[in-house]
């Protein structure tokens, strides 16, 4: 369903259950982003959050699409699966043979129904234009949030941002943070990779300067259209209107004309890039990741006009240590966009799955319908090549004979089919620039296990594949090896041929070593895979665990495959690979960029939101998530052991 805006969204959630409002003062500075961490951390989400009292003019809206039940208010569905079955059906229809006249008639309704969806631009002003500032307008008069202690300031967090490509006029609508530097600049943190940046190139050839509008607020699927990974050619409106079944309705701006924004949004930022300005160093920010992004140079925004509804509200999102808010719209996108990957790119593709470990791109896990040798790469390579799925870092392959969203049966399905030293394959490519882990900023490694059956071409009768060992001594490891903090063996009792391991580095080389070393290990023989991380991460949270480790492996640059005769089962070869999930270090791993540290609330704001909990009517007291992490800091940050 459409929503005329965002207070009859608001009106829904309160209906359903889903909202609570804050009437007492809460800071937009950390306080706001730490009572939402604790509320987006407790089963299922928690609620969506209105702070009415900011010190401003306007309140905050945050955790708005945190859950699976907000999602699908805000797509107008009972079920996520629902858009995608919808979207599939669209594809078969497009695709189905036209033979006749009473086939091509059949297709009038949907062709009726395409141009409902179509933005349309309409005269005169929008409701977001009910309040207009052209002379001395100041975005520090909204309640911009300051998320983590170690942001570079403020940043606009939901920006609905529209540019337009100077040589053709189609529109691109995404969203980049926003770091406010004063009352009419922020920084446009747009990625190389993205289209804005691609039109902001064009502009800089032509020596123009370029038209940009940020919307705030209206309708909820203008927001999630932004971050969907659409291509190129296809205007972010259409997927709004097809969502909302209902046409979305734009306004020209006031001082930057040649651009189009929702009528019924509650902000819109109107100004202007130059690219003949100066870079402005803009970050760090505390990012999805869960680490912060580290600083860099990007474009300067000038705002020209503020324009908004007289009552608007103001929408926000914090992103950090998983599972926070936008681990929701990930799972939207995953389960919308399966349909249009399956129909026209990788028609195996059964379903897939992103768990919030994984934060998106760091892991994928992919069902497919398997039918010759070799399918597995086939699809790998597909993949990797599909637009915002070149990003992937960890590529998990599983056939149709296991459910992939069982998590323990799928990694039992796993590794009874998996021989490490043929079914890995190591590659490199483009990564996310948020990546830490890369040696070279948006350049790194990819691995891809392909868990699939095995036809027999695909067979290596060489290679050791028996049940891995239930009662590991995991004592003596500890103790023969001093880098070794502590070992969960936990998984090879469940029939998964996977250790988890924290090290304590001392040395250039030693997690290496190390594995080598282990992997000869006669009792570890139906090991397959070896995952280490930092000694400050407990090994038998495996979450935590799993979330560190995809966050700081590079695949290209920390996997060694150590494969030794076996010594119980003669002429058979065991093979075991090591995966170095640690930090990096210039000193022990030569390595040479600055390594981020992870998010966590500074002792002030923990105590603040400790003091006032009772008052703002959110039930039970919930202590700081960032209480768990502050011993897994690095560097000089970090808290001792």
């Amino acid at each position: 369903m459409a929503f005329r805006n965002i207070d009859q969204f608001i009106e829904a959630l309160e209906t359903a259950g889903e909202l609570i409002r804050i009437k007492s003062y809460v800071d937009p500075k950390l306080e706001i982003a730490e009572i939402t961490d604790r509320i987006s951390k407790t089963a299922g989400g928690g609620k969506a959050l209105l702070f009415e009292n900011t010190g401003y003019d306007f309140p905050v809206l945050m955790n708005a699409y945190g859950s699976e039940k907000r999602m699908c208010m805000a797509l107008g569905v009972n079920h996520l699966d629902d858009v995608a079955h919808e979207i599939e059906g669209l594809f078969k229809m497009l695709s189905a043979p036209k033979e006749g006249i009473l086939d091509k008639l059949k297709m009038l309704p949907k062709l009726a129904q395409f141009s409902s969806w179509m933005p349309k631009v309409i005269s005169g002003k929008g409701a977001c234009q009910e309040v207009v500032i052209t002379e001395n307008p100041d975005i520090t008069k909204l309640p911009v949030i300051t998320c983590w202690p170690k942001d570079g300031g403020p940043f606009v967090t939901l920006p609905v941002i529209h540019t337009k490509d100077p040589l053709s006029g189609s529109r691109n609508v995404g969203m980049y943070r926003m770091q406010v530097f004063g009352p009419q600049l922020t920084g446009m943190h747009w990625h190389k990779h993205k289209v804005s940046a691609k039109h902001f190139s064009e502009y800089k050839k032509l020596g123009k300067k370029m038209p940009v509008a940020v919307a705030l607020g209206g309708d909820p699927a203008y927001a999630y259209s932004a971050t969907a990974p659409l291509p190129e050619n296809v205007d972010e409106y259409m997927l709004a209107g097809f969502l909302r079944k209902r046409k979305v309705e734009l306004v020209k701006c006031i001082t930057q004309p040649e651009i189009e924004v929702p009528a019924d949004a509650d902000f819109i930022i109107e100004g202007y890039v130059d690219p003949n300005d100066d870079l402005i160093w803009e970050g760090p920010f505390g990012d999805h990741t869960g680490y912060y992004s580290l600083p860099d140079f990007y474009p300067r925004f000038h705002i020209t006009a503020i324009t908004h509804r007289k009552k608007a509200i103001y929408p926000a999102t914090i992103v950090g240590i998983p599972p926070q808010e936008d681990a929701w719209l990930g799972k939207a996108t995953e389960r919308i966009f399966l349909a249009p990957i399956k129909m026209t790119m990788v028609p195996e593709i059964t379903d897939m799955d992103m768990p919030v470990e994984g934060v998106f791109h760091n892991l994928v896990i992919t069902q497919i319908q398997k039918d010759y040798a070799g399918q597995g790469q086939k699809v790998m390579n597909a993949m990797w090549g599909a637009g915002q799925m070149m990003f992937n870092k960890i590529l998990v392959l599983a056939d149709t004979k296991v459910k992939i969203q069982d998590y323990k049966a799928l990694a039992q399905y796993v590794f009874k089919n998996l021989n490490p030293a043929q079914d890995i394959t190591i590659s490199q490519g483009p990564m996310d620039v948020l990546d830490h882990s890369c040696s070279k900023l948006g350049f790194g490694g990819k691995i891809c296990i392909d868990g699939t059956f095995k036809f027999d071409e695909e067979i290596d009768d060489q290679v050791l594949n028996i049940a891995p060992p239930k009662n590991l001594d995991t004592i003596a490891i500890e103790n023969k090896f001093a880098s070794v903090v502590a070992i969960n063996a936990d998984l090879l009792k469940e029939d998964i041929a996977c250790l988890i391991v924290s090290v304590k580095k001392s040395k250039s080389g030693e997690v290496r070593e190390l594995h080598e070393n282990l992997a000869k290990l006669p009792e570890l023989e139906g090991v397959k895979m070896i995952l280490y991380v930092e000694h400050t991460v407990n090994p038998r949270d495996l979450p935590v665990a799993l979330w560190r480790f995809c966050n700081n492996m590079d695949p290209k640059r920390d996997q060694t495959m150590v494969q030794t005769d076996s010594k119980t089962v003669p002429g058979k070869v065991h093979a075991c690979i090591g995966l170095d999930g640690t930090i990096k270090t210039k000193e022990f791993d030569n390595f040479q960029r600055n390594w981020p540290n992870i998010i966590v609330a500074d002792d002030k704001t923990i105590e603040a939101v400790d003091a006032k909990w009772a008052e703002l009517g959110l039930g039970e007291f919930l202590p700081s998530p960032s209480l768990k992490y502050k011993s897994q800091m690095y560097g000089e940050e970090a808290v001792a052991d």
